[in-house]
């Protein structure tokens, strides 16, 4: 249990970090410059045309409608729903706790397996998850879940992992993939711990699950799975919502 053991050596807790940021202020206009309320007055008071008959001309107040992302170009664009559309591997509760204990079923998913060292962990997983977006473009197949990845071996200086997100269906026996393969995502009993802030702080709350699990004396296998609610972005300072399942032996 590598990476078990290399996270029991740090800290036990999650010291959040705060960080402030300047707002920029504009320079009030000159004392002497009219406002824009003496410049354009509005009325006090609003007459009704009684000239004309008929429901009130009045037009309701207008309805708030949310702003839609940028559309990505390529054909991929009609295939792969919103991020806000794809559901977790297990919904949320209401009231969620610190760590809740979950059933993960076995999704059909597609899958990419590849390494890479710890500080290119984001950038390598993110490449993983666009390669794995135009396979299932190309087999006319549609995203249902958020994407994931398994740690399968870790060290200090890498790991390998398996890159997934889940679809709807497998394809029919022998399409092929390339280096893309089709199967199941991690199924059975799993403790789920959310992180929030940035990729690069993930530790520090893996460090406060190992201490947890450590503390209540559970079990898990030597494998982690991450769950990506957020996009993996290409900021540093980009704040992620992030599920972390420690799978239970």
């Amino acid at each position: 249990m590598t990476r078990l053991a290399t996270l029991a050596a740090g800290l036990l807790a999650l010291v959040p970090v705060l960080t402030s940021a300047t707002l920029a202020q504009n320079a009030p206009p000159p004392s002497n410059a009219p406002s824009p309320a003496e410049t354009n007055p509005l009325p006090t008071t609003t007459v009704p045309d009684t000239s004309k008959s008929g429901p009130d001309p009045a037009s309701p107040a207008p309805q708030q409608v949310p702003i839609p992302r940028p559309a990505q170009s390529g054909a991929a664009q009609t295939l792969t729903p919103p991020a806000s559309t794809l559901p977790t591997l297990v919904p949320t509760p209401a009231e969620p706790n610190d760590v809740d204990a979950v059933t993960l079923p076995a999704k059909p998913v597609a899958i990419l397996s590849g390494e890479t060292k710890w500080e290119d962990a984001r950038a390598n997983l993110r490449t993983a998850f666009k390669t794995i977006g135009e396979t299932l473009t190309r087999h006319n197949l549609k995203p249902a879940g958020r994407p994931i990845a398994l740690f399968t071996k870790t060290a200090d200086d890498g790991f390998q992992y398996e890159a997934m997100i889940p679809i709807e269906a497998s394809p029919a026996e022998g399409a092929g993939g390339g280096d893309v393969k089709f199967g199941s995502s991690p199924s059975g009993k799993a403790l789920r711990y959310k992180h929030s802030g940035t990729y690069e702080e993930i530790d520090g709350t893996y460090e406060t699950l190992i201490a947890y699990l450590d503390a209540k004396e559970i079990p898990v296998q030597d494998r982690f799975l991450e769950e990506y609610v957020t996009d993996l972005g290409e900021g540093a300072d980009d704040r992620l919502d992030i599920n972390i399942y420690a799978l239970e032996k």
